[in-house]
């Protein structure tokens, strides 16, 4: 796995990184949010087929790929969702579990019951999560994406994962026509995702949130 858990700090049942001094998600509603950034922003569910592949940077608690998987599923996608998360600090399974007990309607048990560091699949889905630096073991990423799930702690206080180097490497292993997806709209990171070969727009964020941005490969 990574360096080492991921040390939390809980505002009533939302996880806050010590590390990086930033919530999981919104403490308002990070269900909605994941829905309203991630899943619209990629324009999901529309675009769900067999195969379709979602690759994220921050696993965190588990919950995009969660409310991706209840997307597919609802969709009444005939096939698989395959969903890669690259994660440098995982979470404990008991601070995971304790997350995810707010959102009780999703299909938790696809991922509590299973152990992360190997690939899970179950009938309509594959996961994998890969540990390590994204710098490092992005480069390496076998697929291109249909969706990137853009998902790093804020900027500012999580820059390793905004680095132009790792964004370039997002535009290298996306598909023709694939996607991206993030809850930030600074101005350096728009730059360097469309000269790495995105249309990038940038959109109303989430709630209190003035924009986020979302891109498409050509």
């Amino acid at each position: 796995m990574g360096k080492d858990q991921h040390k939390i700090e809980w505002r009533g049942d939302v996880p806050i990184s010590v590390q990086f001094g930033d919530p999981f998600y919104s403490l308002k509603d990070g269900l909605a949010e994941t829905r309203y950034v991630f899943l619209d922003g990629n324009d999901l569910p529309a675009r769900f087929r067999d195969g379709f592949h979602v690759v994220e940077l921050g696993f965190g608690t588990g919950l995009n790929f969660l409310a991706t998987l209840q997307a597919f599923r609802a969709a009444g996608v005939v096939g698989k969702l395959h969903f890669t998360s690259f994660e440098e600090h995982p979470m404990t399974p008991k601070d995971r579990a304790r997350a995810l007990a707010s959102f009780p309607d999703l299909p938790v048990e696809a991922l509590l019951d299973h152990d992360l560091s190997q690939p899970v699949s179950g009938s309509d889905f594959t996961l994998e999560v890969i540990y390590g630096d994204a710098r490092a073991t992005v480069p390496n990423l076998r697929v291109r994406a249909d969706a990137w799930f853009l998902d790093g702690f804020a900027p500012a206080l999580n820059p390793e994962l905004w680095e132009d180097d790792l964004l370039h490497a997002v535009a290298l292993h996306t598909a023709p026509g694939g996607t991206f997806a993030t809850y930030t709209a600074v101005g350096r990171i728009r730059r360097t995702l469309a000269a790495a070969g995105f249309d990038v727009e940038r959109t109303k964020g989430f709630n209190a949130k003035p924009h986020m941005t979302r891109g498409r490969m050509p």
